[in-house]
């Protein structure tokens, strides 16, 4: 008996799979490194190639690592103009593995971790970011009623909603007290826009979630849909408008970069851009950056807790515990506080 980590069995899982993907055989699995939160492996079947993304072991968070909810939107995006691997098959028997999965489809392409895009030209940089950009506009443009997502959330009062979320969120998982978390709560409940529009938003919109094609600046596949639903897009505007604020330490951030040198538009050129291409005014507000900021921290104290007890998924959390608060800060200076 074959397994990969504590509880997936590969033997149990190939033949799983010959009943519900016929012709597949004996299956091969190449854990994907990196992440803290899904474990996502390579899975092959000779010369056909898929991915395999599954929840991760021990007890959850209510409604975190909802791969179900991936699932089902990768397929209902499946024949729009946004780009989206197919997804063949999920699974909801633990039984199997260990826990729920989902395959999907491999593509083959370029995934850019460093927003700085150290071994792009200047002119290749920009172009990136446009294609990121216009796919983001995209997905904001998706009617969800004709895509079967009309009940993939509620419409209206996101922020409040999402404020309130990811604050009971984090007293119900903090191992510690982080006081710039509720700080941040405070300034968001504050302040919440007027505006309520509601589309499909992705959740995790940023560079590393992109499959680009090989050699052309073009976007070929949408990843990790966990955190999708029905919401704000600015949302998702804030969330990727984050690498500006963040240094380069943080995870490949923008700030305090020779932005013209490198040919990436700065912060408010990019804000711009995806105003132009919904067709709508520029509504720029550092509110939604300050809120993609205080739910990353909330998150990261979440891999904490995950870690003190256990389950952690990749990676040392004593690499990453001081950036909850490194996160939250930065929402408070956005929120001039």
């Amino acid at each position: 008996m074959r397994k990969i980590g504590p509880e997936l069995d590969v033997n149990t899982l190939s033949d799983y799979l010959a009943t519900v993907m016929p012709g597949t055989g004996q299956a091969t699995l190449e854990k994907i490194p990196g992440g803290l939160s899904n474990p996502t492996y390579f899975l092959g079947f000779g010369s056909e190639r898929y991915v395999l993304r599954k929840q991760p072991p021990g007890p959850l968070l209510p409604s975190a690592h909802a791969i179900d909810r991936e699932f089902r939107v990768i397929n209902a995006l499946a024949d729009t103009s946004v780009p989206v691997p197919a997804a063949p098959h999920y699974c909801e028997d633990a039984s199997v593995i260990g826990t729920p999965f989902y395959v999907m489809e491999r593509l083959e392409g370029r995934v850019l971790h460093d927003n700085g895009l150290p071994d792009l030209a200047p002119h290749e940089r920009g172009a990136v970011f446009d294609a990121m950009n216009e796919t983001l506009a995209a997905l904001h443009g998706v009617d969800v009623d004709a895509v079967g997502l009309g009940d993939f959330g509620r419409k209206g009062g996101f922020f409040a909603r999402q404020v309130a979320r990811w604050s009971k969120q984090y007293e119900t998982a903090k191992t510690r007290e982080v006081d710039e978390i509720p700080r941040l709560a405070d300034w968001l409940r504050a302040h919440l826009p007027e505006d309520d529009e509601t589309t499909l938003v992705h959740g995790d919109y940023r560079l590393g979630n992109l499959i680009f094609h090989p050699s052309r600046p073009q976007v070929i596949g949408v990843l990790d849909w966990e955190l999708s639903t029905l919401g704000h897009p600015l949302a998702d505007l804030g969330y990727n408008l984050m690498p500006w604020t963040m240094r380069e330490s943080e995870y490949h951030g923008l700030a305090g970069r020779d932005l013209p040198a490198l040919g990436i538009p700065d912060m408010r050129a990019y804000a711009a851009l995806y105003f132009c291409n919904r067709g709508l005014g520029d509504a720029y507000d550092p509110f939604y950056t300050a809120f993609a900021f205080f739910r990353l921290a909330v998150i990261f104290e979440g891999i904490v807790s995950r870690a003190a007890q256990g389950n952690q998924v990749s990676g040392s959390a004593d690499d990453i515990q001081h950036l909850s608060r490194v996160w939250a800060r930065h929402g408070l200076s956005l929120a001039g506080e």
